[in-house]
Order: structure tokens, then C-alpha cells, then sequence
């Protein structure tokens, strides 16, 4: 058994809204085998993955699969419930799973959900592993796969606060992105977005951080603020620490000059050889260290966000409650067995580690690990109380004074945090500490929100939804408008028209196509970019204000979306296109595909739906969301009975672009208006114009706004590049546009009919990786609809040898024409001069490209040469005047 390809998809796909790997696994001689044909596999993997027993499968019960793998079943859908096992059993919430066949024998579509990418994949291949060893009869070591997938999925989740503050602005709606493998993520898209590492936010200043990190410049600060802090000094040795130790009078706490998190921090030193030790402990972290005074009281911690105390806890030490029987030692291991407890900052408490300092401690109280502690008795295993050295915490919101407050308020604004932990030592937080000998002992950034998120005892406060709140005042959703664009045809023309609406609306748009990521008229990334990675370019863009994002089939079947929802979903159409690849059979199933789109829009938003193409009306059910319709026909049933239930339509009537909603008609253009058109000729192009007008006025945009951005819109080299730009050379039109589909070429060959050449020359091509049949009907519209055929061959022939193409083509042409007007001339380039070569005036010329820009090329190159003289398009009545560029 082996991997032959990996798709991780982290967003929605067509199998889940959640993330999903699909593995295509070759099983070899066991792809048609079940199990049980092998009796013994099943109770050997029940026996290593006793968990197995509870999954439900397909019998909707716990125990389902079980009964599977009994009666017999195939070993890709073992695979696919080992991977979730695994994961489930390393901590991950896993459940969703699916394993289809595929087209080639033996090798299966294994698809299951997942968390941590890493952990996903290593599941996927351990439980592949895992079936071929108990298959081959040999033992497997789960345990040590187990453990890995514990350490990768602790490794790589989201830490406690990072965590908390993603989960805080999910619930206020407000999309997130991970930008890294540690706790980096930004909240919002494009110019809205705000980023988050922990506590630090992208409002906290570079400087405020790096102050908090310079504990002796916070003092000083601090102090010239009129904040009380401990006295205290510098030390770079020994000597150093005891001079100032002597200087200020014990008992001193020696710490690190930069040190985070409690580490090295030695408290209540009361003699020399105690401050030695303790500068030992903390130059490991630091080259200087500080030495102050012991400030005697309780220690709390206050989170300050956005000038605000927000929580408040009361921070107590490591320690140990006796029993009367057991040792110091072992009320650690006791301790530490609360499933709260947990490496690091993996769960709401820490594990007590025995370090130095804890020896330390114990010795300063005459103690050993060994020593049995009386019933009801505390040791204190630590002086500093960090939740991160095994300390706890008891809220105290309700309690804090306000002058406490005020206090901490003007710490953080001291020290320059717009999040900041306040570390004060006072009698009793609800006593003004400031004359009763308190001290201000840290301000620190990105402190950490556990102890406010999970005290062990007290209420439990919101402090993650306070800094959302802080980072998105009320009323701010984090979005910018999105419009997702998908079909057959169309996509890339209307993703440009309702991006030239919007930039018509004052916004900058970004904009994903099959040319390029584009922000406005700038180029961000070139080649076909229609899938998520592409899409992600733009929502995290600090500059987009709206983003329009076509959204092609292949993306959605290997990356799935970028973005969690959408304002607008558009399906422009559904036709022949890319059936036999990545398991499309059939025309349902590409609609299937492209419903994702519309299951993304966010339900106060709007999907989109062409009301001429009965294909499209398939996907109503997938359909949560109200529907705004789109028609070149006012009689078309769909629109009629869509309005009379009271919904929305865009259609045509008497050339005019109507909008109705509620009974209520708006006439936003004449088509004859919009040079894309060609006065109306270009049917195919009032299509999109109905749609990017359908998904303008969806998101508010204004009727006179969605006009004057359509009058803009022109099919030129710089308004929509490669799709029906029209040149003249000496009397010769040359249309460069990317039909390569029937259905497309079709609409293409009736609005170049509509321009009354003398002839038509079509110049054509398909992409390899179509059916025979696909490439062979291409040809047969050609041969219909040109005077003459020119056949060439993309470079990227995608599998096929050089000329079997061309070969299927020209079958599909000869059936219409006598082969004196089929022509195959491989070369692109090469095509292109002997079409105009051959043309004369009044001719056209069509090419459908690969590489636009080498046409783009060809087309000035002649134009340089004083052969010819170009236009974008037939200079009509009201029509706007085009150059390309």
C-alpha cells in the first residue's frame, strides 16, 4: 500500500466545512479485498485500537464500523477510520471521514478531518502503515506513534491565549487566518484586519514591548511617573549583587535583567550566600541581573486592555497541601495528576516541575522531597507565583479598589502596552496599596490570559473578548465586501465588472483571475490564480477594501476555499468542461463542486444564480441563503415565479438592465451603454453584466454606481485582457479571447456571426487533459461556425504526445469542412501569421490563446511595423473609446 498524492484543505471543501485531508492511496492486491476475508485483522486492530469500537459509520450507532469490519469492508475505509482513530486518541476532536473509489483500479480516495496539519498527515500514513503490518502479520508499536501525534498536536495548536482571543472573535463573526506554525493569526480580512501573537496585538507598540523587556528602564520610568516600585540595582557578578543587596537591606529578590515568565526569579533572599546562588540561577537567562528589595504582601496580577482594568487575580505560589503519609515528592506527582495540569501552556494549569529553585525553597524551610508533610500542612514549593511554574490563581475582579486600578491603568500607559499584565504586590487588593507599602514589581507584555480564563477558584472573566473588543470597537465587523465568482464561462469577465463597480464605488479592490491577482490596475501575482492560495493573497492584504475572487473548479477540488464566508456567491453556469478529471464524471457532479461558493455565503448575504441555464437551478438546494436571480429573457419562468414569492431579479427588457425586488422595478443601463457588449451583440457578455449587476446591488452598491461602472468596462487589453479584445489590421479584425469549450466557442461564434465578416477564421485549441470526446465536439462547434479552421496545440500538451490533440480536433472540424479549409499549424505563433496572412478585408480572425502576452506581442509587433493600424473595438454610438495597452 502507498500514497500517491496528498490534498490538505484547510478551509471549506466539497467534502466538509471543516478541514479535511484526502489522500489517494494505492492499494494494490488488496483494493478489491474486504475484511472479512482476513478474520484475524479485525480483532488485531480492535485490540490495538480499542477506540475503534465506538465509532459510529455509516449504522448512525456507536459500534457501526465495528459490525463492518465483521460483515466485510474495503480496507481504504480501514484507513480512513485508523487516521481519525489516531488522531482522536493523540487528543484531537475529530469525526468526519469518506473513501470512495476512484477511476483507476486499486486506488481509493481516502479523505478524513483533522486539526494540526502535521498530525493529519503523519495519522494518514501511520494508519496506513498500521493496516499493512497487522495485514502482513506483524506487530505495530502504537504507543510510540501515539505520542508523536500528541507532541505535534501540542506543538502546533494555538496556545491558551492566542487560542482564547480566536475564539472570542469567531463568536463575534469575525474571520481569522493562522499566518504561522506558532500562535500568529490575523483577525479580519484585507484593510480591516488586526493581527494577534498571543496578548500582542498589532496595536502594541515595538517600543512599549521592548521597555517591558528592559525591566531596569520600566522601574525607572515607572518611578518617574510617580509608581511605586521596589528599590533595587543592577549586577553583572556576584559582588556587584551583594553591594546592592547590602545597600537596600534584606531580604532582596534577584531575578533575570530580561527574563519572562517567572524563570530564574529568586524571592525573599536573606543572607549573601542566598544572593549568590540566586545570581547563579539567574545569569543563565541573562548576562545582568537585578537585584531589589523584597516587597512583603500579597501578589496580584491586573490585565490592563485598552486603557482598562479588565481582571484581576490574586497569584498564589507552587505548592503542596499534606496528606500524612506520602512525601513531598510524591504530592507533586499527586498534583500534577489533575488532568488540568499540562506542559507548558497547554491546559489551564502547569505541571511542577523540581528544579533548583524548588531545592532552593525547600532548604530555605529545612526540607527535602523526601519529607513526609502533616495532614492539612502547605509547603510552598516556589516564592514567585507564576501560573507557568505550577502557581494558581483566585479571581479578585469584584475586589479591586480603584485606586488599584487607576494604578495599574497608568503602568501600562507608562510603559506604552495597549494589552499589558500589571504585577502588584499590596496587603489586600481592595485597599489602596500605594500607601500601605505596595510596589510595582513587572508591567508586562503579552501576558498570559490563562489565569483570568481558568482560575481555580472565582468567576471565570472574558478577557479575550475584551481585547476583540479593543481591537474591533462595536459595529466593526473585521470583513471586507467579498464576491466569489464561479461557472463554466464568464467568471473571469464578471469578476473584472464587478470589480471596476466597486473601484466605481471608491473602494480598492482585489481581485483573483485566470491573469493574475490584481489590487486596482497592479499586478500582485501572474499565471491562472483562482484558488485559495491566491485568494489568501488578498485577504491578507493590509490594502484591500473589497475583494472579488473568481473561484475555478480545480481550486475548489484541491485547496477548497480561503475565506470562511462571503457576502455574495455567484454561479454564472454549468456546462461541458473538465469531466474525467479528479473524479467529475458528469454535469451534477460539477455542480455539485461549484455549490460550494453558494454554502459559503454568510447568511445576511446573497447568492447569485443565472436563471437561463437549468443546470445552475440545480444547485437551489445547497442554497441556505436568499436568492437574487439573473436573466436575459423578462419572461424567463424562474425570475416569475421567483418574484412572485418575493424575491429579487436581475433581467433584460427592451435592452434595459432591470433590478426588481418587493414589486419595485430600478433601471440601472442600456446595454448598448456597455462597450463589453458590443451594443447587445455580445450576448454572452450581457449575461455577465446581469450578474455583476445582481452582485453589485446585492451588496448595496447604488444604481447609478453599478452604471457608471459598467459604461467603464471595456473588453480591451487593459479593461479585461484576453477576453474579446478586437484589433484591426489593414481591414482585418483579430479577436483574441480564451473560449476553450464548447459551450463557450458556441456563444463566442454567435457573436462574432453577429459582426457580418466576410469570413471567419477561428484559430483553436484545447487543453489535454479533456476527454476525446470533449476535444473532439471543441471541434466540431469550430467546424460549424468558422469559414476556416487553424488548428494548433497548447505547449502544455498535459499528458497527450505532440499532436494527438490536434488529431482529435481536426476530426471534430472535418465533419463539417472539406479539409482544404482545416489547417494545422502546431505552433501558436506561427498559427496567428498564417491566419492574417491568409485574411483579407472584412475577414476575422479568432484566436483562443494560451500565452496572452505572446499574442499580445505578435499583435504590437505587426502594429510597429506600420502594417496595420489597431482598435479595441468598433468605435458605436455611445460606446466608450478603448486603447489597448
Amino acid at each position: 500500500m502507498q500514497i500517491e498524492k496528498i490534498r490538505v484543505m484547510e478551509g471549506r471543501n466539497i467534502y466538509s466545512h471543516y478541514p479535511v485531508i484526502e489522500l489517494h492511496v494505492n492499494l494494490e492486491d488488496m483494493g478489491d479485498r474486504t475484511t472479512n476475508s482476513r478474520p484475524e485483522f479485525t480483532s488485531r486492530l480492535l485490540e490495538i485500537l480499542p477506540g475503534l469500537r465506538e465509532h459510529y459509520c455509516s449504522r448512525g450507532r456507536p459500534g457501526g464500523f465495528t459490525e463492518r469490519l465483521r460483515e466485510g469492508t474495503l480496507f481504504g475505509h480501514v484507513i480512513e477510520h485508523v487516521a481519525l482513530e489516531l488522531q482522536a486518541a493523540a487528543g484531537a476532536d475529530v469525526v468526519y471521514g469518506k473513501t470512495r473509489a476512484t477511476d483507476s483500479p486499486g486506488i481509493y480516495r481516502v479523505v478524513y478531518e483533522f486539526t494540526v496539519r502535521e498530525a493529519g498527515i503523519l495519522a494518514g500514513q501511520q494508519a496506513i502503515k498500521l493496516v499493512q503490518t497487522l495485514l502482513d502479520g506483524r506487530d505495530f508499536d502504537v504507543q510510540t506513534i501515539l505520542q508523536k501525534l500528541k507532541e505535534s498536536i501540542i506543538q502546533k495548536t494555538l496556545g491558551p491565549s492566542t487560542a482564547a482571543i480566536v475564539a472570542a472573535a469567531t463568536g463575534r463573526g469575525i474571520p481569522h487566518l493562522r499566518l504561522s506554525d506558532e500562535s500568529l493569526v490575523q483577525l479580519g480580512y484585507g484593510c480591516q484586519q488586526r493581527r494577534i501573537q498571543a496578548s500582542i496585538t498589532s496595536q502594541t507598540g515595538v517600543i512599549g514591548v521592548d521597555i517591558a523587556s528592559d525591566k531596569a528602564l520600566a522601574k525607572r520610568l515607572l518611578a518617574e511617573a510617580g509608581l511605586p516600585v521596589p528599590r533595587g540595582g543592577v549586577a553583572t557578578n556576584e559582588e556587584e549583587a551583594l553591594e546592592v543587596a547590602e545597600e537596600i537591606g534584606y531580604p532582596v529578590v534577584v531575578k533575570p535583567y530580561n527574563g519572562n515568565q517567572g524563570k530564574g526569579v529568586s524571592l525573599n533572599l536573606k543572607t549573601p550566600p542566598e544572593v549568590r546562588e540566586a545570581f547563579k540561577l539567574a545569569r543563565t537567562y541573562s548576562h545582568q541581573v537585578i537585584v531589589e528589595k523584597y516587597i512583603f504582601g500579597r501578589h496580584y496580577r491586573l490585565l490592563v486592555v485598552g486603557g482598562r482594568v479588565v481582571a484581576a487575580s490574586e497569584r498564589i505560589p507552587a505548592r503542596v497541601v499534606g496528606d500524612g503519609v506520602s512525601t513531598i515528592q510524591r504530592l507533586v506527582e499527586m498534583v500534577n495528576a489533575d488532568p488540568r495540569r499540562g506542559e507548558g501552556h497547554e491546559k489551564p494549569l502547569t505541571r511542577i516541575k523540581i528544579d533548583p529553585i524548588v531545592l532552593m525553597v525547600l532548604a530555605r524551610q529545612g526540607r527535602r522531597l523526601t519529607d513526609v508533610v502533616g495532614e492539612g500542612e502547605i509547603v510552598y514549593l516556589r516564592e514567585n507565583a507564576n501560573l507557568s511554574t505550577g502557581g494558581t490563581a483566585i479571581d479578585v475582579t469584584e475586589e479591586v479598589h480603584p485606586e488599584n486600578a487607576e494604578w495599574a491603568r497608568r503602568a501600562a500607559e507608562t510603559i506604552g502596552l495597549d494589552v499589558a499584565g500589571v504585577d502588584l504586590v499590596v496587603p489586600h487588593i481592595a485597599i489602596p496599596g500605594g500607601d500601605a507599602g505596595g510596589a510595582t514589581i513587572e508591567v508586562n507584555a503579552a501576558p498570559g490570559l490563562r489565569m483570568h480564563l481558568y482560575p481555580t477558584r472565582g468567576q471565570a472573566r472574558p478577557v479575550a473578548e475584551a481585547i476583540v473588543d479593543h481591537l474591533f470597537p462595536p459595529g466593526s465587523s473585521g470583513r471586507v465586501p467579498l464576491v466569489a465568482v464561479t461557472g463554466t464561462n464568464g467568471k473571469t469577465t464578471t469578476v473584472r465588472m464587478v470589480g471596476r463597480i466597486l473601484q466605481q464605488a471608491g473602494l480598492a479592490v482585489g481581485m483573483t483571475t485566470t491573469e493574475g491577482v490584481f489590487l486596482g490596475q497592479e499586478r500582485l501575482m501572474s499565471g491562472d490564480t483562482t484558488g485559495p492560495q491566491s485568494a489568501r493573497l488578498l485577504l491578507t492584504h493590509p490594502r484591500v477594501q473589497a475583494a472579488v475572487l473568481e473561484t475555478a473548479r480545480g481550486g475548489l477540488l484541491r485547496g477548497g476555499l480561503a475565506f470562511d464566508c462571503c457576502d455574495v456567491g455567484v454561479l454564472l453556469n454549468v456546462s461541458e468542461d473538465h469531466l474525467g478529471q479528479d473524479g467529475v464524471q458528469d454535469l451534477e457532479d460539477l455542480v455539485l463542486i461549484k455549490s460550494l461558493v453558494l454554502e459559503a455565503v454568510a447568511p445576511q448575504g446573497r447568492a447569485v444564480l443565472n436563471a437561463d441555464d437549468p443546470n445552475t437551478t440545480l444547485a437551489v438546494p445547497r442554497v441556505r441563503v436568499p436568492i437574487v436571480y439573473f436573466s436575459s429573457d423578462q419572461r424567463n419562468l424562474v425570475i416569475h415565479k421567483h418574484l412572485a414569492e418575493g424575491g429579487e431579479a436581475v433581467f433584460l427588457r427592451r435592452g434595459q438592465i432591470v433590478v426588481s425586488r418587493g414589486g419595485e422595478e430600478t433601471r440601472i443601463i442600456s446595454v448598448n451603454q456597455i462597450p463589453a457588449t458590443l451594443r447587445g451583440l455580445a450576448r454572452f457578455n450581457v449575461e455577465n453584466a446581469l450578474a455583476a449587476t445582481a452582485a453589485t446591488w446585492a451588496l448595496g452598491i447604488s444604481p447609478t454606481v453599478i452604471a457608471d461602472g459598467l459604461r467603464a468596462f471595456a473588453s480591451s487589453p487593459t479593461g479585461n485582457p484576453g477576453r474579446l479584445n478586437l484589433w484591426e489590421l489593414a481591414g482585418v479584425k483579430v479577436i483574441v479571447d480564451y473560449a476553450h469549450n464548447p459551450a463557450a466557442l458556441a456563444a463566442f461564434l454567435q457573436t462574432a456571426r453577429r459582426l457580418k465578416p466576410a469570413r471567419l477564421i477561428g484559430i483553436i485549441a484545447s487543453p489535454g487533459d479533456r476527454r476525446d470526446e470533449s476535444i473532439i465536439r471543441l471541434g466540431e462547434v469550430a467546424g460549424r461556425g468558422f469559414d476556416v479552421v487553424v488548428i494548433k496545440e497548447d505547449e502544455d500538451r498535459r499528458g497527450r504526445a505532440a499532436g494527438e490533440v490536434a488529431e482529435l480536433l481536426a476530426r471534430g472540424a472535418l465533419a463539417h469542412l472539406p479539409p482544404e479549409r482545416v489547417k494545422v499549424i502546431l505552433s501558436e505563433q506561427a498559427a496567428l501569421n498564417w491566419a492574417i496572412e491568409q485574411a483579407h478585408s472584412g475577414d476575422i480572425v479568432a484566436i483562443f490563446y494560451e500565452k496572452y502576452e505572446r499574442i499580445l506581442t505578435t499583435l504590437q509587433g505587426i502594429e510597429a511595423e506600420g502594417l496595420a493600424k489597431k482598435e479595441e473595438l468598433p468605435l458605436m454610438a455611445g460606446a466608450a473609446s478603448n486603447t489597448p495597452g
